[in-house]
């Protein structure tokens, strides 16, 4: 797991899908209205089980995951998404968004499945950052331009 690199220049993302995945009704709507701003598609949902039907039916090429979910939480979730083939979406680049300390959840992240971890609250420039990692990292299928 690596942090996010401060970049010079605000790339855009046209094109790339990015599945948001958070209970909260007010984060999934912000951040998808900050993935817009980038020229991202962003595609929301509020649960696990409604992620892995996401992934299957819109195949996006990034995942965002937030750790705390009532009913099955991010943990779970990644670890099914690892579990899947490639050509289902197993080896989706994901970042994993929690307000819990650093310390207390990187390792456990990233032996999980995650490639990435982002505080909460999640900046503009904090979701350019991990979308900068993340894209490249994303398996060549029908890959989203980037535009820096």
């Amino acid at each position: 797991m690596q942090p996010a690199p401060r970049p010079g220049k605000i790339p855009r993302f046209e094109g790339l899908r990015v599945l948001v995945v958070d209970d909260v009704p007010e984060i999934r709507t912000t951040l998808v209205a900050l993935l817009r701003l980038v020229g991202a598609h962003g595609i929301a949902v509020a649960s696990a089980a409604a992620a892995l039907e996401a992934l299957e039916r819109e195949g996006p090429d990034v995942l965002l995951v937030d750790i705390s979910m009532p009913d099955e939480d991010g943990y779970s979730l990644i670890r099914k998404i690892r579990a899947l083939p490639p050509d289902r979406g197993g080896d989706v680049p994901a970042a994993a968004f929690t307000g819990w300390d650093a310390d207390a959840v990187v390792d456990p992240l990233a032996q999980a499945g995650f490639d990435l971890y982002l505080p909460k609250p999640v900046s503009l420039e904090g979701l350019i950052h991990a979308i900068a990692i993340l894209a490249p990292l994303r398996p060549v299928r029908e890959r989203a331009s980037i535009a820096g």
